[in-house]
C-alpha cells in the first residue's frame, strides 16, 4: 500500500485514487440504479437496506418511572399519554401478540399497568376508558394502537419504527415485534 491510502477524499469530491467521478455523478447513478431496481419489482424494505445497511435495532428500556427510552438512538424518549402507554406496556409483555377479540380476558392487568402509570388512583373515567380499551366491538384499540405506530413514526422512518409498534394482519394476534431480548425493565 502507499501512503496515500487512508486520504480522506478531497474535498471537491475527487477521491484520492485519481478517478474524476464527481459526487453529483455518482448520485445520479445511484438515483438510476434504484429507479432500476424499483422498475423490477424489488421490495421497498431491501432498497431501505440498501441505504441503512445497519439497519441496528435499539434496545428499549423501559425505565424504573415508566418512562420508554432507546438508549442506542440517542437516547430516545418516546412519549405517550398514559393509557396509549398501559396498552403498549400490555402487548410488549406478549411477545406473541393478543388478538382483539380476546381483550377482555386482559382487563384486570391493563388496569394493573395502568394504575402504575396513574399512582393518583384511577377515576371512573379511567376505568370507563379501560372498559372502552379492551372492548373488541369499539374502535377504541385501534386508535390507541394507531397513536402508538404514530409515537414511534415521528420519531425516526417507518421502517425502523415497524419494529416497535403494535402490528399485525386483521384477525390475527397484533403484537409489537421488537425482539423480547432487546427490551430491558428496570
Amino acid at each position: 500500500g502507499d501512503a496515500g491510502d487512508n486520504e480522506p477524499p478531497s474535498e471537491l469530491g475527487f477521491s484520492s485514487q485519481g478517478e474524476e467521478e464527481s459526487v453529483d455523478d455518482l448520485m445520479d447513478e445511484v438515483r438510476e440504479r434504484i429507479a432500476k431496481l424499483r422498475q423490477r419489482g424489488i421490495a421497498e424494505y431491501l432498497l431501505e437496506q440498501l441505504i441503512h445497511p445497519d439497519n441496528r435495532l435499539s434496545r428499549m428500556v423501559i425505565t424504573k418511572d415508566w418512562r420508554i427510552v432507546l438508549p442506542d438512538y440517542n437516547n430516545m424518549e418516546i412519549k405517550m399519554e398514559p393509557l396509549v402507554k398501559a396498552v403498549y406496556l400490555l402487548f410488549l409483555r406478549y411477545p406473541e401478540g393478543i388478538v382483539f377479540k380476546h381483550l377482555p380476558d386482559y382487563r384486570q392487568e391493563l388496569t394493573k399497568i395502568y394504575s402504575k402509570l396513574r399512582p393518583l388512583g384511577l377515576s371512573d373515567m379511567a376505568i370507563q376508558s379501560i372498559e372502552d380499551v379492551t372492548n373488541p366491538l369499539l374502535n377504541s384499540i385501534n386508535e390507541k394502537c394507531a397513536r402508538i405506530r404514530g409515537a414511534f413514526v415521528g420519531q425516526f422512518d417507518n421502517y425502523m419504527a415497524k419494529s416497535y409498534y403494535v402490528d399485525g394482519q386483521r384477525g390475527e394476534a397484533k403484537k409489537i415485534s421488537l425482539p423480547r431480548n432487546l427490551v430491558v425493565w428496570e
